[in-house]
């Protein structure tokens, strides 16, 4: 079995896409955290970093089932650059940013740049198994889980620190600098990032390929219990909104708030690294798959019951540890069961479920927050997700993984 650190030095491809993934991901951060920062105090309002918030999810929900339609027609590695460089430029718009009456600069720019992002992330999903070989594919899943944890903790981190020591359009360069140099890394690339047979297909009419992506997920219910995994996860993430809350209800401040997050990230990012074993294993990967969900939900309860700052801290590290492994897995076993042909489509879809999933759980909870004790809101949350995991196990648990691809999962004409 391969190690995360083999597929790293040993895979130049491969070092070269995942380096390109954390700097746009860190990217992400850089913006996000100073731009949520900057806002309120130009406005004195903090309904606009609620509505770039809001941007940021609806786009990405509204456009991931088109850009996955694209993902698998048009040439992967011009996609992943067209995004980043598109990214680039909105964040140069956040320059201009200076005014409550240049506010809606920042609606504009971050909504271009998640129109990059529901480009960038089902091409990049899609593209994993053909820069690896398949022996070295549960390793590379791992790697590329932790990508995000990984920057979560250190973009954010060093985002909010730069903030706070030159200010917010410093950290606009930086991530305008690092989209840049992404786009170098993608552009070194040498595999091809799709079976070339793809490109010689007739391209389909946009609703015509979601509906054949649609069809091929309904019609399999392995696949169709894969891409509604995550939605678990999104459901109970409302939590997020709770964190400063949660650390005044302590008396610990912004330090908590801060620890808080960075937890969270830690467990992100080490979850994937340390389920690669079970990725060996495909018939573990739907009782894994409960179990992670249920464990997410069990953390967040456990947090709305105890009165111990540090044993919260604890509680957040292992349900963020359940979530980044229900993601590693749900993608590792996607691409197992999906053909190259419709792997952008599939990825599209199961992210826009999260999405919508994560969405729908922050509206609920801002709609609450201010009037329900927050142990309440975070048990609310924590339950949801067990719910949901314990209704996925019922529905799931006759369905088997380990099996090859039946005549029905094999690529097909398009």
């Amino acid at each position: 079995m391969s190690s995360p650190l083999s597929v790293l030095t040993h895979n130049r491809d491969f070092r070269r896409l995942f380096s390109a993934e954390l700097v746009v991901f860190g990217a992400d951060w850089f913006v996000m955290v100073p731009l949520l920062v900057l806002l309120p105090k130009l406005t004195g309002s903090g309904v606009w970093g609620a509505l770039v918030l809001a941007v940021d999810n609806g786009i990405l929900a509204l456009l991931l089932p088109y850009a996955g339609t694209v993902a698998d027609r048009l040439d992967r590695k011009k996609i992943l650059i067209a995004s980043n460089l598109t990214a680039l430029a909105a964040i140069v718009l956040l320059l201009g940013v200076r005014s409550a009456g240049t506010a809606w600069l920042a609606l504009v720019a971050i909504g271009a740049v998640a129109v990059a992002k529901a480009f960038y992330s089902p091409a990049a999903s899609a593209a994993l198994p053909n820069v690896v070989d398949p022996d070295d594919l549960p390793a590379a899943n791992a790697v590329a889980g932790s990508a995000w944890g990984t920057m979560s903790i250190v973009g954010a981190s060093l985002g909010g620190v730069l903030t706070a020591a030159v200010g917010p359009y410093a950290c606009f360069w930086v991530a305008s600098v690092g989209l840049a140099v992404a786009s170098g890394l993608t552009c070194l690339i040498r595999r091809p990032l799709q079976a070339p047979r793809d490109l010689d297909l007739p391209v389909p009419r946009p609703w015509t390929a979601i509906r054949e992506a649609l069809q091929y997920i309904g019609r399999r219910p392995r696949v169709l219990a894969l891409v509604t995994v995550k939605s678990a996860v999104g459901l109970g993430n409302g939590v997020l909104t709770v964190f400063p809350l949660l650390a005044g209800l302590y008396g610990v401040g912004a330090l908590g708030t801060g620890l808080l997050f960075a937890v969270r990230g830690a467990g992100v990012l080490i979850g994937p690294l340390l389920m690669r074993r079970v990725l060996n294993h495909r018939s573990w990967l739907l009782p894994g798959l409960a179990l992670s969900m249920s464990t997410y939900g069990l953390g967040y309860l456990g947090v709305s019951l105890t009165n111990w700052f540090p044993l919260v801290l604890v509680l957040v590290f292992v349900a963020h540890f359940a979530g980044g492994s229900n993601w590693v897995m749900s993608n590792y076993a996607l691409q197992g069961e999906v053909p190259d042909r419709l792997r952008g489509r599939v990825f599209a879809t199961d992210m826009m479920l999260a999405t919508v999933a994560i969405a729908v759980s922050q509206l609920v909870v801002a709609g609450v927050v201010d009037h329900v004790d927050q142990r309440v809101v975070l048990a609310g949350c924590g339950l949801t997700t067990l719910v949901y995991a314990v209704g996925w196990w019922v529905a799931t648990r006759r369905l088997d993984l380990s099996g090859e691809q039946g005549p029905e999962t094999a690529a097909q004409p398009g």
